[in-house]
């Protein structure tokens, strides 16, 4: 947003998007003139403070509102070389901000990329009053040399707003032992934790404090000990872990789980163990570790009842197309599956693992009955892809779509081609449908772990 030129615009829900209404600051009394005092403090306590301070420019009316606002307070300081965020401001001008808006602090992010003592300024700010009543939080200390221990601690006054907060975000940073008394989150519904080293007693104690939890997403998490979920909110959780050394994941009570997404592993089959021991709702899987023939093993206790597979009906797997056989046998645990997605990826050795063949007289259930959706993604055509994917074409029964994500462009011939290779006219399903369409960009499965109104977050255009 440019301070010579305001421009702000308005679409109505109900109405197409060639109603869109384009309001600029000479004409902005018409129509902004008629929303109530509350929709516009709403609409600057979203936007960044910089950004909310030049809509007082507009009119004397929202530069009153603009001192009734609580701010999104965003603190940056770019690494060298690199300019300032133009939405963000620079720590020189916190405390004057902090010290002279009227009204409380709703949202406070901190991303520094630079050393020095920032870390003492931190938690002078967090020690005011101004946020002491935090709604959203997301501290970042990622500074240039500090890839490797030591690093910073979590400063102890992040929690005097746990009482409020709804999402807090902590990246790159310790969590002390220390903080064990300070982890009660009434309210907050949102967790992620980026980067940090956290022993299982305090991950524990900190999720047993969010009473409303319903998203956790955990990042290249250094976990000492065994990392353990029980939470009566949660319904969606995400891991991502592309670290050489071992993380366990055991998810214990989760009554509301819905779904858990792992966005991304390293490709050594051991560098991460999750087991599920009660998660009865429990519906989107995946993608699970690339090495198939150890997926039931990182997913199942063996002291736990197999009756939650039964509810999952969306399930993501990492294939190089090789351990066809492996994946069959996961499959037999997952009889209600409706939707199935194979990302193909480069080969691994360890795929060569001899696993039982597929025998025709044992059936898998799911492809008998209720398998109605197969999407391949990455497909280059390669024939150990082709193989793979014809084996669902004529043997899922019920089959009403199958997908395909091309690299590269997709012509009639290349499709015509690939039909031929699949054997579609021998298909097992005379309802089956198959689409081919070019993917060029590389798929980010963590985007939707908080936002759970997307109901198949593997499904990105």
């Amino acid at each position: 947003m440019e301070n010579e030129a305001l421009t702000l615009t308005l679409w109505w829900p109900d109405q197409p998007e060639s109603h869109g209404i384009t309001v600029c600051d000479e004409i902005t009394s018409d129509f902004i003139s008629k929303l109530p005092d509350a929709i516009l403090v709403t609409i600057i306590s979203l936007l960044p403070t910089k950004d909310g301070g030049r809509m007082s420019a507009v009119s004397p009316r929202w530069c009153h509102l603009w001192r009734s606002t609580p701010l999104n307070l965003e603190v940056r300081t770019p690494p060298c070389g690199y300019p300032v965020s133009t939405s963000a401001i620079t720590p020189a001008v916190v405390s004057k901000i902090i010290s002279q808006h009227p009204v409380p602090i709703r949202r406070f992010s901190f991303q520094c990329f630079l050393e020095g003592d920032l870390y003492t300024q931190l938690e002078s700010w967090l020690h005011s009053q101004a946020l002491a009543n935090l709604q959203e939080l997301d501290i970042n200390y990622q500074c240039p040399h500090q890839c490797s221990e030591p690093r910073n601690p979590l400063p102890p006054s992040v929690f005097r707003s746990a009482s409020t907060l709804l999402v807090a975000k902590f990246s790159y940073c310790d969590f002390p032992d220390e903080v064990l008394s300070f982890t009660n989150f009434p309210l907050l519904k949102q967790l992620s934790l980026v980067d940090i080293t956290i022993s299982w007693e305090v991950f524990h104690r900190l999720l047993s404090g969010c009473h409303a939890l319903e998203s956790f997403y955990m990042s290249e998490v250094r976990g000492k000990g065994c990392l353990r979920v029980s939470s009566r909110t949660l319904r969606s959780i995400g891991v991502r872990n592309a670290f050489k050394e071992k993380l366990e994941l055991v998810i214990e009570d989760a009554p509301c789980l819905v779904r858990v997404l792992l966005p991304f592993s390293c490709y050594d089959d051991d560098c991460v163990t999750m087991r599920v021991i009660w998660a009865p709702k429990l519906e989107i899987l995946g993608p699970l570790l690339p090495v198939a023939s150890k997926l039931i093993a990182q997913v199942i206790s063996p002291v736990m009842s197999a009756n939650w597979m039964r509810t999952v009906k969306v399930f993501c797997l990492r294939s190089s197309g090789l351990e066809l056989n492996a994946v069959l046998n996961i499959l037999r645990w997952f009889p209600y599956l409706e939707k199935l997605y194979i990302i193909f990826q480069r080969h691994n050795e360890k795929d060569k693992k001899n696993d039982p063949q597929y025998d025709p007289l044992h059936p898998i259930e799911c492809l008998q009955t209720h398998l109605k959706n197969v999407v391949f993604k990455s497909f280059v055509g390669y024939e150990k892809q082709v193989n793979f994917a014809r084996f669902f074409v004529l043997h899922a029964k019920v089959l009403k779509k199958v997908e395909f994500e091309v690299y590269g462009k997709c012509n009639t011939i290349s499709v015509a081609y690939h039909h031929t290779l699949l054997k579609v006219e021998n298909r097992a399903s005379r309802d089956a449908q198959f689409e081919f369409r070019s993917k060029h960009r590389r798929t980010e499965y963590d985007a939707h772990i908080h936002d759970l109104s997307v109901a198949d977050p593997f499904a990105q255009p």
